[in-house]
């Protein structure tokens, strides 16, 4: 029988280290027959077997069909059991809340987005609750098996557990948040930055599928991007890491590529936008003020490429967000690789590509943070 503590102070590995090492195995390779666990990991045999057969126990795996290899004793296959445990990831951004609600395997239960949320964070509390709520209901999901929420915000940490958010995320801004969100939701509360959480979300479902190092460019109200290096998202040590500051404050700073200057142009262009998410849905690139836009940011995102390119030596940098994907398109195929090297030879440039995440990144990483912290992470505590 499966134990779970969803108590707000439960934050810390339910499973043994080699539990957790066996269980991101099957997560990662599954289905998969009991041996081939054994070549990823560096354990006896035995010991193996006996992980495996607790797992299968307290309900966190179960058995599969059954796999015959060559002459030997045919082997059961082993999967996760989905509905072991569940997890939720809240994305806030200035105009939209994104909510998602994954399976223990880490696949999608429900995805839904909260269009105009109220900007004051205790009514925008409320929305969220009822929403959830809904859709654990939908999906018959006991609400004891949701063992924590991620929370995404945009903007960066500072002293004191607080996010300093855009302007029109104010009333989250410089509040130590986790307390409050743990006493309103009674579960154990994650909060990264949206682009670092875009990162986890394109490394489970994206670009991470084959890229092992790469970059998430967060193109959102602000502007920011999220790390990933042998197949790990990087935090950093104040969880800032990825907060590009290659711009000087003023004039230069308003040249980079935020979508909130894009609006800003195409309002005194006429065209009337809303939010980010109005951008997103009604983009057309033939609009007045959008070429101005991209020769105005060209020069600023050249220099956060060819910077991260050579800080990280990425596979790839993703651009994602909420950029709208034409758009995208047309920043990738405008952004200059740098490549004045001794003897024309430069050394091997990454892939520039759009998101290939099928779902919003952001929350499907914030969801990530509590599965990763209590049954993968694979860090000795």
């Amino acid at each position: 029988m499966l134990l779970v503590n969803s108590s707000p102070s439960s934050k810390h590995p339910l499973l043994s280290f080699s539990e957790r090492w066996v269980l991101d195995v099957i997560r990662r390779h599954g289905p998969v027959v009991r041996a081939d666990v054994t070549t990823h990991v560096d354990l006896a045999q035995q010991s193996v077997h006996r992980l495996v057969e607790g797992l299968v126990q307290r309900g966190f795996v179960r058995t599969g069909e059954t796999v015959r290899r060559g002459r030997g004793q045919p082997s059961a296959s082993l999967e996760l059991q989905r509905e072991a445990a569940y997890s939720v990831g809240i994305s806030v951004n200035t105009d939209t809340i994104t909510i998602c609600l994954v399976d223990l395997a880490c696949h999608t239960v429900e995805q839904l987005v909260l269009g105009q949320p109220s900007l004051h964070r205790k009514t925008a509390l409320l929305e969220i609750r009822d929403a959830l709520q809904r859709m654990v209901k939908r999906n018959a999901v006991p609400m004891d098996k949701i063992v924590g929420i991620g929370f995404a915000l945009s903007g960066f940490f500072v002293s004191g557990g607080g996010i300093n958010a855009p302007e029109p995320m104010r009333d989250w801004s410089l509040v130590n948040l986790e307390p409050e969100l743990e006493a309103f939701f009674e579960k154990p509360i994650w909060i990264e930055n949206n682009a670092t959480t875009g990162a986890i979300g394109e490394k489970m479902r994206g670009a991470g599928l084959w890229a092992k190092t790469f970059v998430y460019i967060s193109f959102n109200y602000g502007f920011g991007t999220g790390i990933v290096i042998d197949g790990k998202a990087y935090f950093g040590a104040h969880g800032n890491a990825g907060e590009v500051r290659i711009y000087t404050p003023g004039e230069e700073s308003e040249k980079r590529p935020a979508l909130r200057y894009l609006i800003e142009e195409l309002r005194k262009r006429g065209i009337a936008i809303d939010t980010v998410n109005d951008l997103r849905d009604r983009f057309d690139p033939n609009w007045p003020g959008v070429e101005e836009w991209i020769e105005r940011t060209i020069p600023q995102l050249d220099r956060a490429v060819n910077t991260l390119t050579g800080l990280l030596d990425p596979e790839a940098i993703v651009y994602g967000g909420q950029i709208p994907p034409e758009l995208g398109r047309m920043l990738i195929e405008r952004t200059t690789l740098w490549n004045n090297h001794r003897y024309n030879t430069p050394p091997p440039q990454p892939k520039l590509i759009l998101s290939e995440a099928n779902v919003d990144p952001s929350a499907a990483g914030a969801a990530m943070l509590p599965l990763d912290a209590l049954f993968f992470k694979l860090e000795r505590s």
